[in-house]
């Protein structure tokens, strides 16, 4: 029997070069808040087990809404951090449990498919980057990868 992970990549955030603070402060934008409330609705059907996210505002906004929803606190991961590198983010996809949210950026969300696809994974869905696209993976009980599919980001409510 395999298990299920869902790779987030952060929901729309103010423009990178017009904010004044630090990126890591930088928040989501109001279409980007409709995204996030979006997307809980939609992952909220599937009962997430554990709410992690990169320690950068927009990332932890993104899964607000879910955590409010499910009665969870999204925890910060630092491997989920934009400008790291993938390995560490592959030990996490095989430590977490069954129906993990996991919200991080968009560097890291394809390095970390990539790396998947090159251990075996197949990938059942034209390949979908943009902000608040979802990744769904399969694991199996041997901790592989075996099929991933991503959910194009929610249409603006």
């Amino acid at each position: 029997m395999s298990t299920v992970i869902y790779l987030v990549r952060h929901a729309k955030a103010g423009e990178r070069r017009t904010w004044e603070g630090h990126d890591i402060d930088r928040p989501l934008s109001k279409a980007g808040w409709q995204q996030a409330e979006s997307l809980a609705t939609r992952l909220a059907t599937k009962t997430p087990s554990v709410l992690l996210s990169s320690p950068y505002r927009r990332c932890i906004q993104t899964l607000e809404p879910l955590a409010d929803v499910l009665g969870l606190d999204v925890q910060v991961e630092q491997r989920l951090c934009e400008d790291e590198p993938f390995e560490p983010v592959l030990d996490l996809l095989s430590e977490v449990p069954d129906r993990a949210v996991l919200c991080s950026h968009g560097d890291l969300v394809p390095a970390t498919i990539a790396a998947l696809v090159r251990r075996g994974m197949e990938i059942q869905s034209t390949p979908d980057w943009r902000k608040a696209s979802t990744w769904v993976l399969k694991r199996s009980k041997k901790g592989t990868f075996s099929r991933g599919k991503v959910w194009p980001p929610p249409a603006r409510g």
